[in-house]
C-alpha cells in the first residue's frame, strides 16, 4: 500500500511538471556572469547555478517550448565592461546564433544592451540595477528582472521622513549605477524638503571622503557602492568613529548577510572582524523584494522553500559552506536570475506560436532579422507570471515592478523591519527597529542659541541700588525745594543743585535700562530700551556733570572778576544754571539728529560654539548677545564722546584753578572733588568696559556700579553739607523771612560775591606782604654780613 501511494505521488508530480523528453530543436542563449572579479558586483557566484537550474526546469517542461530546447553559452565578465564586451563579441561572432542574451552587473549590462540593438537581440539583465538602464532610447531591447536602483529611493525618503530626519549626507562610488541613483535621490529629497549637506564620492580609497563626512557633522548617511568597496568604507567608518548612537548608515540590501566580516585579509582591510561588526551594527538596508513571501507554488511548480533547498544543494556542490551561513555573492539575486530564464522561455514560447501562424520559424532567427526580434520584444513586454522572486512583469521601460524591504543589522543579524509598496505608497512597519539609547539619533548636532543676559540676582541688586539712589535724590530734591529760602541754599546755586539731582535720577534710571534685555522684553520693546539708554545717559550726564561744571565755573569767574580792575569787573554775571541747560540742549539736538538719520537698532553678536554644562548629547550652545547699534554708530559715538570729553577736560581745569578758593559755602571745592571722582572713574570704566563687553554680567556690573558710585558720591559731596546745615541751623530760614524777594536774594548773592572778592584781595595782599617780609629778611642778612666783614677788618688793622 505504501509503495502504491508513493508511486501515485511520483506519477502526479510527473504529470504536473511534464515528462522529460527529447526536444528536436535548440535555441541558443548567450550569457555573461560576474564571478571572479575583484571589484564591482560578483553576483554570478550564486546566479550562475540558479540559471542552470532554470534551464534544466524549462527544458523538462513539455508545455513550454514544446519542440525547442534551450542551451546556455556563457563566460565570466568579472563585472568589467571591457571584458563583458569581449565576451559578448565572442558569443555573437562564434556559432551558433544566439537568440537572446543574459547579462549580470550594471556596468556590463550597459555595455551589452547598448550594443545588442545592432544585432536585433533582446537582453535580459538579472543584475543590472543602474537607473541609466531605464533610458529606452539608449537601450531599446533591454529588459531586467532586477529592479532599478531608484526603486530604493522612495523607501529611503519614506524612512528618513518617518524618523523625523531632514538632513542627510551621501557617500558613493563613482560608478554610473550609483551616480544616477544619487541624482534621483537628490531630486526626491528636494521635493520633500530634505537637505543634503554633503555628497562625497570616491574611486579607489574612501578615506578622505569619510573624513569629510565627519568634518561636516554628517549623522544620517546613505552609502552606495559595491560590496568590496563597502568593506573599505566600513573600516574607515570605524577609524573615524562615524558609527554608534549618533550615526545611522543606509547600505544597499543585496550584500550577503555576512559581507562585513569576510574577505578582510584578501582585500587588505585593516580592521578586525570585531571592529567591522561594531561599525556595521544598527545600519539599515533597503532592497527589492527578491524572494517571494508567499508559500504558493510558482510557474516552475516549486515553492520558494523548494527552490532554496535545490539552490543550497547546487551551491554545496560548488564548494560553498552553506551549512555555516557562508553564502556566495549574488545569493539574494539568485531568484532574479532564475526568473530571468523563465521570462525568456515564456517570451520565446509566445513568439514561436505567433511566428508559426505567419509561417516563420523561431529557429530561423539571425542578427539581421527584425521581424523575429520585434516579435520576441513584443512577447517579453506581455510576459507576466509568478516566479521565485514574486510577481514578474515589466513596465514600458522594461523595468521590473517590485516591492522593497527594509532590514536592520541587530546583534550581527539582519532583522526585517518593513515592506514598502511604491505604487500605493503603503508602508508596512513591523516595529522591530532598535537604536542605541532607545531612540532614533538626531540628524545633526543641535545648535541651541542662548542669549547672554544679565543674571536675575545681579539685575535685581542693581535695580535696588538704583531705586534707592533715585528715591534718595527725589527726597533731597524735595528738601531743596522746601528749604530753598534757607541761607545755605540761597547763598549757593539753587538751579545747579536742582539740575544735579535731576541728572542723578536720570543716571539711576539708566542703570535699570542697561539691565533690561531680551530676557525681559521683546524685540520691539528692546528698540525703545536702546533709545532710552542713550537719552538717559547723555542727558543725565549733562545735567549732573553740567551742574558741577557750573559751580566751579562760577567760582572761577568770581576769582577772575576779583582780580580785575574795578572798571572791568562784571556786575551781573550769567546765571550758572544756564550751563547744564546748554549742555542738555546740545544733547537733545545731537540725539534727535541721530535718531532720525540713523536710529539705533537691535543687533545680535554671535560667539563660538560651547559645550553645555550638563553634557547633553548632540547639543552645542551658540551664545548670542544683544547690542544697540546703528550703521554709523562709531561716528555718532565719536561726536558725542568727543563733546563730553572736552567738557570733562575743561571741568578738570576749572576744578584745578579753583582748588584754593576760600568761600563760606565751599561749593566750588566740593564740586571740584566730585569732578575728580567722575573723571577718575570714567577713565577706568571706559577701557575696562570695552575689554569685558562680551560678558554681560561683568560689563553690566562694572558699568552700573561706576554710574551709581559717581552719582552717589556727587550727590553726597554737594548736597550733604547743605542738609547738615539745614538740620543744624533751621532758624536760618527766619533770618531770610523778610528777604525772600528776588531783589533781596540778589543783594545777598552780591554780598557773597563782594565777600569773595575781599577774601581774594586779602589773599593777594597776604602773598604780597609775605614777599616783602622775605625781601626784608634778605636785606637784614646782608647787613649782618657787612657788619661782620667790617669787624674782621678792624681787628686785623689793630694787630698790625
Amino acid at each position: 500500500m505504501n509503495f502504491l501511494i508513493y508511486y501515485f505521488l511520483i506519477l502526479a508530480e510527473f504529470c504536473r511538471a511534464g515528462l522529460p523528453r527529447t526536444k528536436s530543436k535548440v535555441l541558443h542563449i548567450g550569457a555573461t556572469f560576474p564571478i571572479s572579479g575583484k571589484e564591482g558586483w560578483q553576483g554570478g557566484q550564486a546566479c550562475q547555478p540558479a540559471v542552470r537550474l532554470a534551464f534544466s526546469d524549462v527544458n523538462s517542461r513539455s508545455d513550454i517550448l514544446r519542440n525547442y530546447e534551450l542551451k546556455l553559452h556563457w563566460n565570466d565578465s568579472e563585472c568589467e565592461p571591457g571584458l563583458g564586451a569581449t565576451v559578448m563579441y565572442d558569443l555573437l561572432y562564434n556559432d551558433p546564433t544566439k537568440v537572446l542574451l543574459l547579462a549580470g552587473c550594471s556596468t556590463v549590462s550597459t555595455t551589452i544592451a547598448e550594443s545588442a540593438k545592432m544585432w536585433n537581440l533582446l537582453v535580459v539583465s538579472f543584475g543590472g540595477s543602474s537607473p541609466a538602464l531605464s533610458d529606452r532610447a539608449r537601450f531599446p531591447t533591454l529588459f531586467r528582472t532586477h529592479p532599478s536602483a531608484t526603486v530604493h529611493n522612495p523607501t529611503r525618503v519614506k524612512l528618513i521622513q518617518m524618523f523625523g530626519w531632514s538632513r542627510i549626507a551621501i557617500l558613493h562610488h563613482t560608478q554610473e549605477v550609483f551616480t544616477s541613483t544619487i541624482t534621483d535621490l537628490e531630486s526626491k529629497c528636494r521635493e520633500v524638503g530634505i537637505e543634503i549637506i554633503a555628497r562625497q564620492s570616491f574611486m579607489q580609497e574612501a578615506t578622505d571622503a569619510v573624513r569629510n563626512l565627519r568634518r561636516q557633522d554628517a549623522r544620517i548617511i546613505v552609502g552606495l557602492f559595491y560590496v568590496a568597496a563597502a568593506r573599505k568604507v566600513l573600516c574607515e567608518v570605524y577609524k573615524q568613529g562615524l558609527y554608534g548612537k549618533q550615526h545611522v548608515w543606509f547600505f544597499i540590501g543585496w550584500y550577503e548577510d555576512n559581507w562585513f566580516e569576510v574577505n578582510l585579509e584578501a582585500e587588505g582591510i585593516q580592521c578586525t572582524k570585531e571592529e567591522m561588526r561594531m561599525a556595521a551594527e544598527g545600519h539599515f538596508t533597503t532592497e527589492a523584494l527578491n524572494w517571494n513571501q508567499d508559500k504558493q507554488r510558482t510557474i516552475s511548480g516549486m515553492t520558494v522553500d523548494d527552490f532554496r533547498r535545490r539552490l543550497h544543494l547546487a551551491l554545496k556542490n560548488s564548494g560553498y559552506d552553506i551549512d555555516h551561513g557562508r553564502y556566495p555573492e549574488g545569493y539574494q539575486e539568485a531568484p532574479l536570475a532564475y526568473d530571468a530564464v523563465w521570462a525568456t522561455a515564456l517570451a520565446l514560447n509566445k513568439s514561436a506560436e505567433r511566428l508559426a501562424k505567419k509561417g516563420i520559424l523561431l529557429e530561423d532567427f539571425n542578427y539581421n532579422d527584425r521581424v523575429i526580434g520585434n516579435e520576441i520584444h513584443s512577447a517579453m513586454n506581455e510576459t507576466s507570471f509568478l516566479g521565485i522572486s514574486g510577481s514578474v512583469a515589466f513596465n514600458f521601460k522594461g523595468e521590473r515592478i517590485a516591492l522593497t524591504m527594509v532590514e536592520q543589522l541587530q546583534d550581527g543579524k539582519y532583522v526585517q523591519l518593513a515592506y514598502y509598496d511604491t505604487q500605493t505608497d503603503n508602508l508596512t512597519w513591523l516595529h522591530k527597529e532598535r537604536f542605541f539609547g532607545g531612540k532614533a539619533p538626531q540628524d545633526r548636532t543641535i545648535i541651541k542659541e542662548v542669549l547672554r543676559t544679565v543674571s536675575g540676582p545681579l539685575f535685581s541688586a542693581m535695580t535696588a541700588v538704583a531705586t534707592i539712589g533715585a528715591a534718595t535724590a527725589c527726597v533731597v530734591l524735595i528738601v531743596n525745594l522746601v528749604f530753598k529760602d534757607h541761607r545755605s541754599i540761597v547763598t549757593s546755586e539753587f538751579g545747579c543743585l536742582t539740575f544735579l539731582l535731576v541728572g542723578v535720577i536720570l543716571l539711576f534710571l539708566a542703570v535699570v535700562l542697561l539691565g533690561i534685555d531680551g530676557r525681559l522684553v521683546n524685540q520691539v520693546q528692546f528698540l525703545w530700551i536702546c533709545q532710552g539708554r542713550a537719552w538717559t545717559l547723555a542727558t543725565g550726564f549733562s545735567f549732573g556733570f553740567g551742574s558741577l561744571f557750573a559751580l566751579v565755573w562760577k567760582a572761577r569767574m568770581i576769582v577772575v572778576n576779583s582780580k580785575a580792575k574795578p572798571k572791568k569787573r562784571q556786575q551781573n554775571m550769567t546765571s550758572p544754571a544756564l550751563i547744564p541747560l546748554g549742555f542738555v540742549a546740545v544733547d537733545i539736538v545731537l540725539l534727535s539728529v541721530w535718531y532720525f538719520i540713523d536710529p539705533l537698532r537691535r543687533s545680535v553678536e554671535s560667539f563660538p560654539l560651547e559645550e553645555p554644562t550638563d553634557f547633553t548629547e548632540d547639543l552645542l550652545i551658540r551664545p548670542l548677545m544683544e547690542h544697540c547699534e546703528s550703521k554709523n554708530q562709531t561716528t555718532w559715538l565719536g561726536i558725542l564722546f568727543g563733546y563730553k570729553s572736552l567738557i570733562l577736560v575743561l571741568g578738570i581745569f576749572l576744578a584745578y584753578e579753583t582748588r584754593g578758593t576760600k568761600s563760606r559755602q565751599q561749593d566750588a571745592r566740593l564740586a571740584g572733588m566730585a569732578i575728580y571722582n567722575v573723571v577718575v572713574l570714567g577713565l577706568i570704566t571706559g577701557p575696562v568696559s570695552l575689554v569685558i563687553a562680551s560678558q554681560p554680567d561683568a560689563s553690566f556690573a562694572f558699568s552700573t556700579l561706576a554710574i551709581a558710585f559717581c552719582s552717589w558720591i556727587s550727590m553726597a559731596i554737594v548736597c550733604v553739607p547743605k542738609i547738615v546745615s539745614i538740620v543744624q541751623n533751621p532758624s536760618s530760614m527766619g533770618l531770610l523771612e523778610n528777604s525772600t524777594s528776588p531783589a533781596a536774594k540778589a543783594a545777598i548773592r552780591n554780598d557773597e560775591e563782594k565777600l569773595q572778592r575781599l577774601l581774594s584781595e586779602n589773599e593777594r595782599l597776604e602773598k604780597l606782604i609775605a614777599e616783602k617780609d622775605e625781601k626784608i629778611m634778605l636785606l637784614r642778612q646782608k647787613i649782618k654780613e657787612r657788619e661782620l666783614t667790617s669787624k674782621n677788618g678792624q681787628a686785623l688793622t689793630t694787630s698790625k
